[in-house]
């Protein structure tokens, strides 16, 4: 059997990008590294694959004894229909040079179908292509497909005593939106193959294919000319005016004709501070702000997570559920008390019960609760009063109390030029107090977090669980701290 020029994720590249896939096929070194978040990703969507067989149980496993022997697949796959199997897993077929596995494929009394499962909660353009090249590959194999459907999760599925697979899953048939897409396959399969054969890499530039629908992993690389801070760190700009400017040469914030651009009134402070080292400081409103909160502060972050298959009751797909928070209590006088809170990476022991009741009573009965984003802590709670009635005036009133650190820096109150447009608090905090950075820390951001979190309460993490927690305390000890220094700063104003 000759080995496949395609498969089905390289096709999928080459319609984002024909450089991407040239590159992949030939200089597969220069591709990104991959994040521990991105690969977090990649396992969970392995996982759920894995759990959606349930839907069609005590099928046979057609998968190749290691990922670079995917053509034991088709021969497997081969066997297996012609020995009467019904429900096949990894399912794989080739044909005219493309490879592709499907993850479920069942023989009914209408006859054969195919599904595609996908841990997100609905169904996009890429995943009909993905279909689209399935269906191709497998009628041509001499399948003759009845259906192809694309199983994905079930968002608006709640958990209760066990995972209800067939409430988990939504079975959604494409047939139609395939067939719509099939007669343009023959075309792409031979247009890519061209491509992959050819002599020299495609003299695509970058664009907005960069980034949509993925990110690409060959970014770094074909990025290499752009520098570190460019048009394309004006904040808020939309990506077509971004590469407008790019397009007519204009790649650094000092090449932008300040009388004829396309950029509003915050864009324009960020690209002027920059070029003028202009701070801007509006003390009356900053002043009013200050003045509004009422002691004792209480300065507030939470850390959550969230999955595609619910690991607790009363929790949906994806829900970010909270594990942690870091309190700073400061009062008058300025002397200042730290509390916490971060569950045991427990299964079996949903920690938001023991995280609500403890923070109800670290926050007291007086005093703001600062915040930082005041959306997402708000929204945390208001989840937490559906799942807790009963602690519905307790949680109410730790929201009536919430403000918010980030206005001043949201409506540009204060700014200066090492914000670059930004008002997360990861940017804010070493512009207004150097001294202080992430930098230093295991944990920075707060996406690892959640991942690290995650995978310790499901049995997938391999490191120093003991030492990963003291990791996980700095890290939000400090988004606090940070607050109360950020708030010092504005007060001194």
């Amino acid at each position: 059997m000759k080995k496949p020029l395609l498969s089905k994720s390289t096709f999928i590249r080459g319609l984002q990008c024909e450089k991407s896939l040239y590159l992949y096929k030939h200089f597969y070194k220069l591709r990104d590294e991959v994040s521990p978040q991105l690969q977090a990703i990649f396992n969970q969507g392995s996982n759920v694959g894995v759990l959606a067989q349930e839907l069609f149980p005590n099928g046979v496993d057609a998968s190749p004894s290691s990922h670079f022997k995917m053509q034991e697949s088709v021969l497997k796959t081969k066997d297996f229909i012609e020995n009467g199997e019904s429900i096949i897993y990894e399912a794989t077929f080739q044909f005219n040079g493309v490879l592709a596995a499907l993850d479920i494929l069942v023989k009914d009394e209408e006859g054969w179908k195919a599904y595609e499962v996908k841990s997100s909660t609905s169904v996009s353009d890429v995943y009909i292509n993905d279909a689209a090249i399935q269906f191709y590959t497998i009628v041509n194999s001499g399948i003759d497909l009845k259906d192809i459907s694309i199983v994905h999760i079930n968002n608006q599925y709640v958990k209760d005593d066990g995972i209800d697979i067939q409430e988990l899953f939504t079975i959604e048939s494409v047939y139609d939106r395939v067939r719509e897409v099939l007669p343009k396959i023959p075309s792409q399969v031979g247009r890519f193959k061209q491509v992959i054969l050819q002599d020299e890499v495609p003299a695509i530039d970058i664009g907005s294919h960069c980034s949509t629908p993925y990110n690409c992993d060959f970014r770094g690389h074909c990025w290499e000319h752009i520098p570190e801070y460019s048009v394309f760190n004006i904040s808020n700009l939309w990506t077509s005016k971004k590469f407008d400017l790019y397009n007519k040469g204009i790649v650094t914030l000092d090449q932008i004709d300040l009388n004829n651009n396309p950029l509003n009134a915050n864009q324009f402070l960020q690209v002027t501070s920059e070029l003028d080292n202009k701070l801007v400081i509006d003390r009356p409103k900053i002043k009013n702000f200050i003045e509004d909160l009422n002691y004792p502060l209480y300065f507030l972050d939470f850390e959550t997570m969230g999955t595609a298959v619910p690991i607790f009751d009363n929790s949906r797909p994806y829900q970010q559920l909270v594990f942690q928070y870091s309190l700073h209590i400061q009062n008058e006088k300025d002397d200042l008390e730290h509390k916490e809170y971060l569950a045991e990476p427990n299964p079996n022991i949903d920690p938001r019960e023991a995280f609500i009741k403890q923070l109800i009573k670290d926050c007291g009965d007086t005093g703001d609760i600062v915040v930082y984003n005041i959306g997402f802590e708000r929204g945390k709670l208001n989840d937490l009063i559906t799942v807790y009635p009963q602690l519905e005036n307790e949680i109410n009133h730790i929201v009536s109390r919430l403000k918010d650190l980030m206005i001043p820096f949201q409506q540009k109150w204060y700014y200066t030029r090492e914000m670059r447009g930004s008002y997360s608090i990861k940017v804010v905090l070493p512009a207004l107090v150097p001294e202080l950075s992430y930098g230093d820390l295991e944990i920075s951001e707060g996406g690892t977090a959640s991942t690290l979190f995650a995978q310790m309460v499901l049995g997938e993490f391999n490191g120093d669980i003991k030492q990963t927690r003291e990791h996980l305390l700095e890290y939000c000890k400090l988004d606090t701290y940070a607050m109360v220094k950020i708030y010092e700063v504005l007060k001194s104003l």
